[in-house]
């Protein structure tokens, strides 16, 4: 039997291209689905990780960190918006409202991958849509048990978790290492702990990359 793929998603639940890029990379297992088998594991990385408890507007956030202007924000959003679209991921037109604080959506996700990769995505797809779709607070842990349960997932050791620091030093940990090596933008695909896919890239992009890893790490 063919060893499966080892992807690492690195990323952040309040970044946009990990959510296209999410997207697209299914997409592409999709159609390698028989051929390149895979299982995906999603790895910490926060954007903002000094982020306050009562976030921030995402207009002055992007102003602030990129210098751009509003008009440039809803072009780029809208540029966004229509990525996703295109792959079937729902962005709210008027945007995120809000930049916050991911750390307990990383230790949550962490916990869940402890469950299976299959957990793991559930409850990743429900953050990002919580977070891009419906503009709700990430940070609010009412908001995270939810999205828990809308993923299928135990509610109550989900609150368990919330209530403590359980998985904050792995969470820190697997951050410290990522960035160590040289990972400072996300998304970044990582298959097999060597071949690096970098950003949101199209699926046949990923379709493309992962089936020349798979033929080359088999040989």
């Amino acid at each position: 039997m063919t060893t499966p793929l080892k992807i690492d998603f690195v990323s952040d639940v309040a970044c946009p291209w990990c959510a296209v890029g999410l997207a697209s990379l299914e997409q592409a297992l999709r159609r390698l689905d028989g051929e390149v088998p895979a299982e995906v594991h999603f790895k910490p990385f926060e954007l903002n990780p000094q982020m306050g408890p009562d976030g921030q507007d995402i207009g002055e956030h992007l102003a602030q960190k990129y210098g751009s202007t509003a008009e440039q924000q809803a072009h780029n959003w809208e540029s966004i918006r229509q990525r996703g679209a295109d792959l079937g991921f729902e962005f709210r037109a008027q945007g995120r409202g809000r930049v916050w604080n991911t750390f307990d959506a990383h230790r949550l996700l962490h916990w869940a991958g402890l469950q299976s990769p299959q957990a793991q995505l559930a409850l990743k797809k429900s953050l990002l849509g919580v977070y891009f779709t419906e503009a709700r607070n990430v940070s609010d842990p009412q908001v995270l048990l939810g999205a828990v349960e809308a993923a299928g997932l135990d509610r109550q050791a989900a609150q368990t978790v919330l209530s403590s620091d359980t998985y904050a030093r792995e969470v820190r940990e697997e951050e410290g290492f990522y960035t160590q090596h040289g990972i400072h933008a996300v998304p970044s695909v990582i298959v097999n702990d060597r071949h690096l896919i970098q950003g949101g890239q199209p699926p046949e992009v990923f379709e493309q990359a992962l089936r020349q890893i798979a033929g080359r790490d088999a040989g």
